[in-house]
């Protein structure tokens, strides 16, 4: 009856057949080009120059349109400007580092300034002068901080004091502070301006208040997927208990953690799964069995991100012994799994239509993408359409023949291997994912035709 029910249940996030209509956009025409030049490899052939063309067309034509003032990829827009402007790219470099610049520099006061410190220095002038040293390395001001330091070495009371004097010439002096003067003076170059309002468009930035705030909210939207994924799942064990005619030999458990006794490197692997759905053979026996697993995943696109490790996840499971008997931690409790049902799994496709679920509960696109956010982004981000997007900024009709490098790289380079197979993963991926409430209306439905038969 699971099986049935795997089967039968919508598949809403399905993708459309790649056909001529893919042209219709540039990454549309992207995902036909990499299937057809996927295709031609698999076959042992060599793709032809009208497709090599096409693929280049299609590349230059998304790269056009992401760098469109109205509309386009900020992202994309930043990346670009970082390539291209000298000043730019020396600001994001000390952007990258600034934070822990600062906290170099916090720390090196709290060795000279700190409160508890100062509190216990004789001299009045020396504990004003270091009160006001602590309070300034507060300030976000890197400017007014050296000078805050430069001033002080010049306070009598500071000088004659050779322990102290030269800390705080070693902290004036610092790189950290060289570093953090120098991103704040470019933040006066006109280039660096709209490039932080590119950045500003990409979202909250990090450790800001309202980026904190996102993230509680995405926290809490991935917490409710997961609860209705559960929920979905304990219907259909409810379903399945009363077809078979028992009573709690099937359980739903969420939050179900990988034993290291499993013998086999859980690097990279997916070692938790949102929720599990097992199957106990006999009332007597205490082990269970694993019949499928489920990952709650707030977009198509998470998903696609997920499912390396997912493989890689069902991979470890399936190197537990088959004899033994594996305790794993669950949110429910402690639960007792044999470890044949977890050697049994594979991650060939018709195995993993019979074992994988991907729970969503976002509604499915009228017109699904079929090149990956991921894929796009790495095609984007090579080298030689960063060139081209940087001749394009100089010149409108710049040649896109550049972009020939992109397509030498997908036919030989293994580093290119997931874009070319970027269709048969993201047609994978969807496959095996479905609505919360279609996998609830299953196990409905499964009921109501098992009751009138």
């Amino acid at each position: 009856m699971l099986d049935e029910i795997l089967r039968g249940v919508t598949r809403c996030y399905r993708l459309p057949p790649l056909d001529s209509a893919a042209a219709s956009s540039p990454a549309k025409a992207l995902a036909l080009a990499l299937e057809q030049a996927r295709e031609a490899l698999a076959r042992a052939g060599t793709p032809d120059e009208a497709l090599k063309r096409r693929f280049i067309d299609s590349l230059a034509r998304m790269i056009r349109d992401a760098l469109r003032t109205d509309g386009g990829d900020p992202v994309f827009q930043a990346m670009t400007l970082r390539h291209r402007v000298v000043r730019v790219r020396e600001y994001a470099s000390l952007s990258a580092h600034a934070g822990q610049d600062r906290r170099g520099i916090r720390a090196a006061v709290a060795s000279l300034a700190h409160p508890g410190k100062v509190a216990r220095i004789v001299s009045v002038a020396q504990r004003d002068a270091l009160s006001g040293l602590h309070a300034a390395a507060t300030s976000a001001d890197s400017s007014a901080f050296h000078e805050t330091v430069r001033a002080l070495l010049e306070v009598p009371e500071i000088a004659q004091d050779s322990a102290l004097a030269s800390g705080l010439v070693r902290l004036r002096d610092s790189d950290a502070l060289t570093r953090l003067r120098r991103l704040e003076s470019l933040e006066a170059d006109e280039s660096v301006r709209h490039y932080r309002s590119l950045c500003d468009l990409q979202g909250p930035r990090p450790g800001s208040a309202l980026a904190v705030a996102h993230g509680a909210a995405s926290q809490r939207r991935g917490v409710a997927t997961e609860a209705a994924a559960a929920r979905a799942l304990e219907a259909l064990a409810r379903r399945l208990d009363e077809a078979d005619g028992t009573r709690d030999a099937w359980r739903v458990v969420t939050s179900m953690r990988v034993p290291a006794s499993i013998p086999a490197s859980h690097a990279h692997a997916k070692t938790e799964w949102d929720a599990v759905l097992l199957h106990r053979v006999s009332a007597d026996d205490e082990a269970w069995d694993v019949r499928l697993l489920v990952e709650a995943k707030a977009s198509v696109d998470a998903a696609a991100t997920d499912f390396g490790r997912l493989l890689r996840g069902i991979r470890l499971l399936a190197h537990a012994e088959r004899d033994a008997t594996y305790a794993f931690e669950t949110r429910c409790g402690t639960m007792r799994i044999r470890g044949a049902s977890l050697g049994a799994l594979r991650t060939d496709e018709a195995s993993l239509r019979r074992t994988v679920l991907y729970c969503c509960d976002a509604p499915a696109e009228a017109n699904p993408r079929l090149l990956g956010a991921a894929i796009r982004m790495q095609l984007l981000s090579a080298p030689a359409s960063l060139e081209y997007a940087a001749a394009l900024a100089e010149n409108p009709h710049a040649d896109a023949q550049v972009l020939e490098a992109i397509w030498t790289d997908l036919l030989a380079s293994p580093r290119w291997r997931a874009v070319l197979d970027q269709y048969p993963m993201l047609r994978q991926v969807r496959e095996l994912m479905v609505h919360t409430n279609d996998l609830a209306a299953a196990a409905d439905n499964a009921h109501c035709e098992s009751g009138n038969a």
